[in-house]
């Protein structure tokens, strides 16, 4: 009888450690799979602030393009306007992803290669004294957006350790 009740403790024993090891396994497993969530849903959003980031400078380059060429070729004043226009549309649409990059990367390369790219897409502004100046100025503005690109794609690129996000 006594080992049978000895029997019956180290049965209920053992059950209850694989019980308890067992829940500890899926509580680790549960644990690795929302931070594995949480950091593509990070690196998602900072792929879309830099997408977005991106595209509001080209369209703002190309916003500026226009104006300033319809300047330097003496569009009417109706036209010169509608597109002064549309280039306040086009910078004010850099600010929202330019934010959501500020908060999301912390990384002072894309950063700065974001700064410069939006300096000089801004700086065409100024850059229509002649067709060959605002050239410079948009070839110049272009070379900081793929630089900014590419310094966006190394940061995003899997490959690189950056440590707990």
């Amino acid at each position: 009888m006594l080992a049978t009740l000895i029997t019956a403790a180290l049965a209920i024993t053992g059950t209850l450690a694989g019980a308890i090891v067992s829940g500890r396994f899926q509580e680790r497993a549960a644990e690795r799979q929302a931070r594995i969530a949480h950091g593509e849903s990070v690196r998602r959003d900072r792929l879309e602030a830099v997408t977005t980031l991106a595209c509001a400078a080209s369209d703002h380059r190309r916003a500026m393009w226009m104006r300033g060429d319809a300047l330097l070729k003496g569009a009417g004043p109706e036209q010169v306007e509608t597109l002064r226009a549309e280039s306040h549309l086009t910078r004010s649409a850099i600010t929202r992803p330019l934010v959501a990059l500020r908060v999301l990367i912390e990384d002072q390369a894309v950063r700065a290669a974001a700064d410069a790219m939006v300096t000089l897409t801004y700086a065409m502004r100024d850059a229509s004294a002649t067709t060959d100046d605002l050239a410079a100025a948009r070839e110049a503005a272009k070379a900081a957006h793929d630089d900014f690109v590419s310094a966006a794609a190394r940061y995003l690129s899997p490959t690189v350790s950056r440590g707990a996000l």
